[in-house]
């Protein structure tokens, strides 16, 4: 009878333990999979008016920063293998745009990172401009970070920013369809993701202080 209860004890531990594996693979990749119909749909149509290339610079921004507040508050590795996934869906989102743009391009003018264009910021026709610009950021944070790491003001701090970008995402792709006039070229799997955000909002909710959460739930809805 003890040994009976014992492999059904044994059972149900491994049946939750597969579940709990699911949940973290789902969290890992679930934010990013609504931007592979998006991807296809550039691919497919060889346009990107329709994908606001600022809802990645507001996912990277929103990442970077939750890895630094990881750092100086590690909360679950499954978020922040969540931040990595998305870090890098994003780069090839922006990849994808420059190759598009550039096939596309009648004028022979592009825009550099080094022209320092304010008008041309998030613009900027190669995708090494991209990478230098969160490499620079990065660098950044870094160096606040091993400065400021130790007050616990600024720790909070950079969990706030990154929840408050990322509660944020749906306004550079509704300016992007307000300026269209049209969502042609968008498809509704990422309406859905800039409307739902990157990830659930209460895991954004758990990562905040108490008296932050008013803040991001409003600025989410």
């Amino acid at each position: 009878m003890d040994e009976e209860m014992i492999l059904q004890e044994e059972a149900v531990q491994g049946s939750w333990t597969l579940l709990s594996l699911l949940a973290s693979l789902l969290m890992v990749f679930g934010g990013a999979l609504p931007y592979v119909p998006q991807y296809q749909e550039i691919q497919r149509s060889g346009n990107t008016e329709g994908f606001s290339t600022r809802v990645c610079l507001v996912l990277l921004i929103a990442n970077i920063l939750r890895i630094f507040f990881w750092i100086g508050k590690q909360f679950e590795v499954t978020l922040l293998l969540q931040s990595v996934v998305m870090i890098l869906t994003m780069f090839a989102m922006l990849h994808l745009c420059c190759a598009v743009q550039n096939s596309n391009r009648v004028s022979t003018k592009q825009h550099r990172i080094t022209d320092l264009n304010v008008g041309s910021f998030w613009k900027w026709s190669v995708f090494e401009d991209y990478l230098l610009f969160c490499f620079g950021f990065t660098v950044l944070c870094a160096v606040v970070s091993l400065l400021l790491m130790d007050s616990g003001v600024f720790v909070e701090t950079l969990g706030l920013l990154a929840v408050t970008f990322e509660a944020m995402l749906g306004m550079p792709q509704l300016l992007q369809n307000f300026n269209n006039r049209s969502t042609k070229g968008m498809r509704t799997h990422s309406g859905w993701a800039m409307t739902a955000g990157s990830r659930p909002l209460s895991t954004a909710l758990v990562e905040c202080p108490r008296y932050h959460r008013p803040i991001v739930g409003w600025l989410e809805v």
